[in-house]
C-alpha cells in the first residue's frame, strides 16, 4: 500500500475541553459525535491520531492504542493506526482520553495547550476528523491536586473510581449532560504543532506477563494521617515498612481473598523477573466502595528488603498510583505506563466477605528483530551477552531509554552506547536517527544541543553530550551511507563546533559554559576545571566531524579549519595534563583516570610510543577487581565509560584484554544472579538502577571481536 498523506481535510481541527485552563494534571475524555455512522464495513480503514501530551484510544469500546510517541510540539508525532477490525457498518464511538501535566518534564515539553488531532480514512476516503462537534469533559475521576513524580516524570495518579463510568463503551451507561463541545485550540499547522511528522518508530506492543508472589504483609493498623495522605507513596512505602510478613494467602485460580477491617492494609510483592516498562492493574469483584488500592514500582531488594524510593533522596520520585474503589466488580488501571521489576500492592480495609482481587501485569516492548544473533562458546560471555540484551530491549521504547524504572529518559550520551548495542543485534537504525534528528530539534539559539529529548530541562544541558552527537552522526553515516541527511544535520554541526570556539582560555583550553554542566559520570574523577576528559572529547568531536567532511566531501574549508583547532588543543592539553607517564584530570593533578588516559590514546593526543604503556596500565586498572578509589591509583572508569577504554584496547589490538575485562566486571552481574547491567560498579544508594542500557556495550564488543577473531 502507497505512503498516504499526512494533509489533513479542512474540517479538521485540534480540538480542547470547554475550558482553556484545563492544563494541569488534566485528564481529557473526547467522545465521536453521536451521529456519525459508516454506509459500510471499510476494507481498510486508517486513523491519524496525536495528542498533546499523550492518549488512549477506544474504538467501539475496545482498547486500540496509546501515544504518540515522543516529541518536541513543534514537531508533532503523529500515529497511523489501522482501525478496520474495530469498525462496523452504521453506528461507531471513538473514545479517546487525553493527559495534560501542565508542565515539562524529561519526556515532555509543555506549551501552555492541550489538544487531541485525528483524521479517520476510510477506503481512501475522509470519514470523519476532530472538530468542535466531538464532545469532551475532564475526568473527574482523577484529582488534579496530586505530587509529582519528579522532574523525570508527570503526576502520580490518584483516582477516585466511584466517579467513574463507562464513557468508552459505545452502549455504556454514562450520563452526557456533563459534556460539552469540543473547543477549537488550533487550526492543523497552528502554535504550538506547527509541524506534523508520521511516527518515525514502531508502535510498542503491550502483552501480560506472569507474575511471581515474592512476599505478602500485614499492617494491623493504618494512622489516619496515612489513609488520608495526599501522597500515595509517601503513605504506602511508610505502610510497607511498618507492616509484618504473613503467610501467603490462599489463592482460587489467581484470586486472592482479604477481609480486612478498617485501617487495616494488606501488601502483596510480585517479581516480574527483570524490569520493564509497563503497569500493574487488578481485577476486583465484591468491592464495598470503601476501599483503597495502590501499585507502587521499584527494582531491587537490599540486604533482603525492598527499595522503595525514597522522594528526599538524589531522583526524589514517588512511583506510586492510588485508587478508591467504587461498590461491585471494576478494574484499577493507570492511564500512564511506569516501570520496574518489582510490583507492589497494596489495599486497604474495609473488605466484606465477597471481596476478592487478581493481579496483572501489563508491558510494553519494541518489536526488536535481531538479525544478528550471537552464541559465545564460552558459557560465562554467553549469559554476559544475554544479559546485555536483556537490558537493552527493557530500555528499548520509543526511543532509547536509560532505566525504565527511575526516569525513562532520552539522554543524548546514552544513545552512544545504545546504538552501538543496536547496531550489534539489528539493521534498524531508526532510535539512532530520532535521537540525532530530535536533538538539532530542539538546539538552542546559540547551536548547543539539548541532553535530554525532548526536553527544556536547562538544569541538565550536559555541554559534553554535545561532543557525543558527533559521534552519533559519525555513527550513523558509517551505518547506512545516508549523505542526504547527514547533509540536513550539517549546519547543526559546524554552528555547535564553531559554539565551543567562544570557550577558550587564554592557555587555548575549553572551559564549561556558565550555568551548564561540564560531563555527566559516576565516576569519581576530578571535575575542577579546565578539564582534561572535556578537552579530550572535543578533540574526539572535532575529529570525527573532519572524517565525516572527508567521507561526503563536505565543506573542506571547515574540515581544515577543524583540523587547525584540533592541533592546537591536543599541544595545550599535552602541555597541561600530562606528566610523568599519567593523564591527570586536571591541574592539581589530583586524579589521573581510565577516561583520560583512554581518550587520549583514541584521539592520538598521546604519541604512539606512549600507547604500550597507557593501554597495560588501563586494562591492569580494571582487571584490578576493587571499586573503590585509592591515592595515587588510576580512577577506574564507569561501565558507561568502558566504552572508550574497549575502543582504545581495540584499537591497540588488546582484544584479549577486553574479553577479559568483560568476563571480571559484567561477569559478576552474572554469577550473582542479575539479569540485567547496572549503571555503575556499585548502586547502594537509594535510587541507583539495576537496569542501565548504557552498560550493556559489551554486546557490541564481544559481537567485534566475533568477527575479526572468528569466535570466543
Amino acid at each position: 500500500m502507497s505512503q498516504p498523506s499526512l494533509e489533513f481535510p479542512e474540517s479538521a481541527v485540534w480540538i480542547g475541553s470547554a475550558h482553556p485552563f484545563d492544563l494541569h494534571e488534566a485528564y481529557l475524555c473526547f467522545r465521536s459525535p453521536a451521529n456519525w455512522h459508516l454506509e459500510r464495513q471499510s476494507d481498510q480503514a486508517e486513523l491519524f491520531i496525536t495528542a498533546d501530551s499523550r492518549y488512549k484510544l477506544w474504538v467501539n469500546g475496545q482498547f486500540v492504542a496509546r501515544g504518540p510517541a515522543r516529541c518536541y510540539p513543534e514537531t508533532q508525532s503523529v500515529d497511523r493506526l489501522d482501525v478496520t477490525p474495530y469498525l462496523q457498518a452504521g453506528f461507531n464511538t471513538l473514545a479517546v482520553q487525553v493527559y495534560q501535566p501542565g508542565y515539562s518534564h524529561f519526556a515532555y515539553v509543555h506549551r501552555g495547550a492541550a489538544g487531541l488531532l485525528a483524521h479517520l480514512v476510510c477506503d481512501g476516503q475522509s470519514v470523519l476528523a476532530t472538530n468542535v462537534n466531538w464532545l469532551t469533559r475532564r475526568d473527574p475521576s482523577f484529582a488534579a491536586l496530586v505530587p509529582r513524580v519528579s522532574i523525570y516524570g508527570s503526576g502520580v495518579e490518584d483516582r477516585d473510581l466511584n466517579l467513574a463510568d463507562n464513557w468508552t463503551d459505545p452502549h455504556g451507561l454514562y450520563d452526557d449532560a456533563t459534556w460539552a463541545a469540543a473547543r477549537l485550540v488550533a487550526p492543523v499547522g497552528g502554535y504550538p504543532w506547527t509541524n506534523l511528522r508520521l511516527r518515525s518508530l514502531p508502535l510498542l506492543t503491550e502483552r501480560e506477563i506472569p507474575l511471581t508472589l515474592l512476599e505478602t504483609h500485614l499492617l494491623a493498623f493504618s494512622p489516619p494521617r496515612l489513609l488520608a495522605s495526599p501522597d500515595p507513596h509517601l503513605a504506602l512505602r511508610e505502610g510497607w515498612l511498618a507492616a509484618t510478613p504473613q503467610a501467603d494467602p490462599v489463592q482460587d485460580s489467581g484470586w486472592f481473598r482479604a477481609g480486612l477491617n478498617s485501617g487495616e492494609s494488606f501488601y502483596w510483592l510480585f517479581d516480574l523477573g527483570r524490569d520493564f516498562a509497563g503497569q500493574g492493574w487488578v481485577e476486583i469483584e465484591g468491592a464495598g466502595g470503601q476501599e483503597q488500592l495502590a501499585v507502587s514500582y521499584a527494582e531491587k531488594i537490599r540486604d533482603d528488603q525492598l527499595v522503595l524510593s525514597d522522594p528526599e533522596t538524589y531522583c526524589r520520585v514517588r512511583l506510586t498510583d492510588r485508587f478508591r474503589l467504587r461498590p461491585g466488580s471494576q478494574e484499577a488501571e493507570t492511564f500512564a505506563l511506569r516501570g520496574g521489576r518489582y510490583l507492589l500492592f497494596q489495599l486497604v480495609g474495609p473488605t466484606g466477605p465477597d471481596f476478592r482481587l487478581r493481579f496483572h501485569a501489563r508491558v510494553a516492548e519494541y518489536p526488536l528483530e535481531i538479525t544478528h544473533p550471537l552464541t559465545p562458546h564460552d558459557p560465562l560471555l554467553a549469559d554476559i551477552m544475554t544479559i546485555c540484551e536483556t537490558t537493552f530491549h527493557a530500555c528499548l521504547q520509543d526511543g532509547f531509554v536509560d532505566s525504565t524504572w527511575r526516569e525513562s529518559s532520552q539522554w543524548v550520551g546514552d544513545a552512544l552506547p545504545q546504538s552501538l548495542i543496536m547496531a550489534a543485534v539489528s539493521d534498524d537504525v531508526r532510535p539512532l536517527r530520532q535521537v540525532i534528528e530530535m536533538a538539532a530539534q530542539g538546539a538552542y539559539p546559540d547551536g548547543v544541543l539539548p541532553s535530554v529529548l525532548p526536553g527544556e530541562v536547562h538544569a541538565y544541558t550536559i555541554v559534553d553530550y554535545n561532543f557525543t552527537w558527533v559521534e552519533l552522526l559519525h555513527l550513523y553515516q558509517k551505518l547506512t551511507a545516508d549523505y542526504e541527511f547527514v547533509s540536513q544535520m550539517w549546519p547543526i554541526l559546524v554552528k555547535m563546533l564553531d559554539r565551543f570556539q567562544q570557550d577558550l582560555n587564554p592557555n587555548g583550553l575549553l572551559l564549561s559554559q556558565p550555568g551548564r554542566r561540564l560531563f555527566l559520570d559516576w565516576a569519581p574523577l576530578a571535575r575542577t576545571e579546565p578539564s582534561a576528559v572535556y578537552n579530550l572529547h572535543y578533540v574526539l568531536a572535532l575529529q570525527r566531524a573532519s572524517q565525516l567532511a572527508d567521507t561526503l566531501n563536505l565543506a573542506t574549508d571547515e574540515a581544515a579549519m577543524w583540523q587547525a583547532r584540533t592541533i592546537a588543543l591536543q599541544a595545550a592539553i599535552r602541555a597541561t595534563f600530562w606528566e610523568q607517564g599519567r593523564w591527570y584530570d586536571d591541574v592539581a593533578r589530583s586524579t589521573f583516570s581510565q577516561l583520560a588516559a583512554a581518550l587520549a590514546v583514541l584521539t592520538e593526543t598521546s604519541p604512539p610510543d606512549e600507547h604500550l604503556a597507557l593501554l597495560e596500565a588501563i586494562a591492569a586498572r580494571s582487571l584490578d577487581p576493587a571499586d573503590e578509589p585509592a591515592p595515587d591509583k588510576m580512577v577506574l572508569a564507569s561501565p558507561f565509560m568502558h566504552h572508550y577504554l574497549f575502543e582504545a584496547l581495540r584499537q591497540g589490538g588488546r582484544s584479549d584484554q577486553v574479553i577479559e575485562i568483560i568476563r571480571l566486571r559484567w561477569g559478576r552481574w552474572v554469577q550473582a544472579g542479575y539479569p540485567t547491567t547496572w549503571e555503575n560498579w556499585n548502586v547502594d544508594f537509594p535510587d541507583g538502577s539495576q537496569c542501565h542500557a548504557f552498560s550493556a556495550h559489551p554486546r557490541y564488543y564481544l559481537a567485534e571481536i566475533v568477527r575479526d577473531q572468528g569466535g570466543i
